[in-house]
């Protein structure tokens, strides 16, 4: 029972909460808010509930895990927090959300038991600064990014951080995990859903529905077609030279 105070004050940290904000969110006081760190008062039952629902972690590993060891959480937009896994470094792992985890992951991106199960990626040129994800594309809607293809995400915490005409990942509510180019409307919550294969027509999405934004930041294909290669004529005339050499 002890590790709620070393995990209380992890999660506040980890979210940009002063003692004082987190009172103000679990109407408690500052007062009750150090004594649960610091261990000298344990928090009733509904207070804990309070806490689980707003850090999004599960009780269980609130009360009996050590969440500094193999989890974080970052602030994100709307003080809501979001969950990511580290490795035996504490690096922040690249977990890959396929198209069969799509669906679950709409109920557990927030569960930080959920993405630990998620496969991984290494990616060692990635900066260390941000969080990335990957998510295995569905459909054609993005062509030429075809069905399989893997989006490389990079997480934005803000709505307002979006630039019009960029591609993002979008999770939402509605409409799931989406791969899409973005348009925002100044003055209102809406935003402009784009597929580069015009057969797909436009639609919005209203900004509270939007769970989660993740921006380009690389593609990976299986589709050798993708790389540009010279003429027919080019790579015949260069492999009959070659041939003649040996």
């Amino acid at each position: 029972m002890e590790k709620i105070g070393v995990n209380l004050k992890y999660l506040r940290e980890q979210a940009g909460f002063t003692q004082q904000d987190l009172a103000d969110k679990l109407s408690v006081s500052r007062v009750l808010v150090t004594g649960y760190e610091q261990g000298r008062i344990m928090p009733p039952i509904p207070v804990a509930i309070k806490i689980v629902d707003l850090f999004k972690v599960d009780l269980d590993n609130l009360i009996r895990q050590d969440l500094r060891k193999g989890t974080k959480t970052k602030h994100a937009r709307g003080g809501e927090v979001l969950s990511i896994t580290v490795d035996s470094n504490n690096k922040e792992n690249v977990e890959l959300v396929s198209q069969k985890a799509s669906a679950g992951y709409l109920n557990g991106y927030a569960d930080v038991e959920y993405l630990k199960d998620l496969p991984k990626i290494n990616i060692p040129s990635l900066p260390k600064s941000n969080t990335y994800r990957g998510f295995e594309i569905k459909g054609d809607s993005m062509l030429p990014v075809k069905q399989g293809d893997i989006i490389i995400g990079q997480y934005v915490d803000n709505l307002t951080k979006i630039k019009n005409g960029k591609t993002y990942i979008i999770v939402s509510a509605t409409e799931g995990i989406v791969y899409k180019r973005v348009f925002t409307f100044l003055g209102k919550d809406l935003l402009l859903m784009v597929s580069d294969n015009r057969v797909y027509d436009p639609y919005t999405l209203h900004a509270r529905d939007v769970l989660e934004v993740w921006s380009f930041k690389g593609r990976i294909t299986f589709d050798e077609e993708e790389i540009e290669l010279p003429g027919t004529k080019t790579l015949d005339f260069l492999a009959t030279r070659w041939f003649e050499k040996v």
